[in-house]
């Protein structure tokens, strides 16, 4: 087993620094299904096919950012950088959006209906209120859209997700538009808002009734002994929380969609997801993977997300493998301990723990405590069954165990965490930021180390300059990169820098303020 575990970590490493299991190029895969979506970079940075070409070379690494600012809401500044040649293309991908939710018609299902339009070439600089009226005089949504996909074992679901995530969030708003754009209106339990009882068989409300009268509920109206209108109190459900709804089915929806599209389509591995959503006065950040999002305001960390990792994550896969023991082919067990054990050991006492378990406790070595742990290594090392080091993301449907027949996608999950930052409601200065980026950037920058480069630069800038938030994207990047000297990239006190793709972007929250 420990060869087999040996090789699968090689496999892996080996298959991400020749650019993806799949033997992905730029023009294609390895595999002979077509591709859905060609490789590319961000649109948004208007690049040639030369220049998209030259942008990855691994040498030079040269840090790319958009021809045009206006492309981007906001004066969004964005800066990339292509990896130290771990793969041969950037799998990181993103993609900024300004779009509409047009109301949908009666009767119409969402399947059927067109949900959003692109708004940047019709509003200057990508800006536009919360609500606006569409060509027909109905009601429009309008939200805006960042996000970063960074991929792993190719760039397919990265380049896919890149495309489609935005509409699946489109969609899922315009199911409750209606209810999040009407303030006074609370969410109904069902579409239709038909009273509870309708939906019960006589024998149910037979039931019912004899409940409430056991209750004592039995009596004239107004009096203490009197009937309630609705046995079942509903539980309330906020605005907030229907747009959170629709951001996390999105993500479903879009791992589904990658699922159903490499049996077409060549979609290579997998990607972790990061996007933020500014709707109605509110900012909604879903992540997962590894990415990281912070807000910055008067120089002062809002952390508006959290990695999931192998460690962020051990007592949620220890009970998925406890309670579905067969996911682990009869090679790996769901305890950990400090370190691999051996055959001599069995029947001493050793540290261990479980998913029940946020402290260390003694127990007897058994035979089965000698496979190989679920997850094994410590920090960026740490993987899920020997073979990835991130638990939530898109994709990775047909990755295994290296020669074996052990899924790892029951492990990973595609459901973001959304945090939500109340923008309307706060007083923001031109150097108040939200912060995207992927994990290449924060492997090698804290949070802290992030937010005094950004403070630090902006506060040397020209406030009018519409190209500072670029510019401190671009000095953001080039901190985390680092210079080619003869020890590799490195950065501030001779430490070593990133050799990982890196994509960030540096959001004003002062213009979120404007847009109510």
């Amino acid at each position: 087993m420990l060869t087999r575990v040996k090789s699968a970590v090689s496999n892996f490493m080996g298959g991400m620094m020749a650019g993806g299991s799949n033997g992905e190029q730029p023009g294609g895969g390895g595999s002979d299904l077509p591709l859905k979506y060609p490789y590319g970079r961000a649109e948004f940075l208007g690049l040639s096919p030369d220049e998209v070409e030259c942008s990855a070379d691994h040498i030079a690494r040269p840090i790319l950012i958009p021809k045009e600012t206006k492309r981007l809401p906001w004066s969004t500044g964005y800066a990339e950088v292509i990896n130290a040649g771990k793969s041969t293309l950037n799998e990181d991908q993103a993609c900024c959006e300004v779009l509409l939710v047009n109301r949908r018609p009666a009767g119409s299902s969402a399947h059927n209906q067109t949900a959003t339009a692109r708004r940047r070439s019709s509003l200057p600089n990508g800006e536009g209120s919360g609500q606006r009226d569409g060509p027909d005089g109905s009601e429009n949504l309008t939200f805006h859209y960042w996000a970063l996909f960074d991929g792993h074992a190719g760039s397919g679901a990265a380049v896919v997700a890149a495309r489609l995530l935005h509409h699946h969030i489109a969609m899922h708003l315009q199911e409750v538009m209606e209810v999040i754009c009407s303030p006074d209106l609370p969410p109904p339990t069902c579409l239709g808002e038909e009273p509870i009882n309708q939906h019960l068989t006589p024998t149910s409300q037979r039931a019912l009734t004899r409940a409430a009268s056991l209750r004592g509920a039995a009596g004239a109206p107004g009096s203490p002994g009197a009937a309630p209108t609705r046995f079942f109190t509903e539980k309330k459900v906020s605005h907030e929380s229907l747009v959170v709804g629709a951001i996390e089915n999105a993500f479903k929806d879009m791992d589904v969609q990658i699922e159903k599209d490499k049996a077409v389509y060549n979609v290579s591995g997998g990607c972790t997801a990061l996007a933020a959503v500014f709707l109605l006065g509110k900012l909604y950040v879903g992540n997962a993977g590894d990415s990281r999002a912070i807000i910055i305001r008067a120089g002062e960390v809002l952390p508006m997300s959290a990695e999931f990792t192998p460690e962020s994550e051990r007592q949620r896969l220890q009970f998925l493998a406890y309670m579905q023991p067969h996911l682990l082919g009869n090679e790996f067990t769901h305890l950990e301990f400090p370190r691999r054990i051996q055959r001599k050991e069995v029947g001493k006492r050793m540290l261990y723990r479980d998913f029940t378990m946020s402290g260390w406790a003694y127990k007897t070595i058994e035979d089965d405590d000698l496979k190989f742990p679920l997850i094994y290594g410590e920090g960026k090392k740490a993987r899920v069954l020997a073979t990835i080091g991130v638990t939530r993301g898109l994709g990775d449907h047909n990755l295994k165990v290296h020669d074996s027949n052990i899924y790892i996608k029951p492990f990973l999950s595609c459901c973001p965490e959304v945090k939500v930052y109340p923008l309307a409601q706060c007083e923001h200065g031109a150097d108040d930021v939200l912060v995207l980026g992927t994990d290449g950037l924060w492997d090698v920058l804290s949070n802290q180390e992030v937010a005094e480069a950004i403070t630090c630069f902006l506060a040397n800038c020209d406030p009018d300059d519409p190209h500072r938030y670029t510019m401190a994207a671009q000095d953001l990047v080039m901190r985390a990169r680092g210079v080619l000297k003869d020890r590799g990239w490195r950065i501030s006190n001779d430490r070593l820098g990133s050799g990982d793709d890196i994509s960030v972007y540096i959001i004003p929250l002062v213009y979120g303020n404007k847009q109510n």
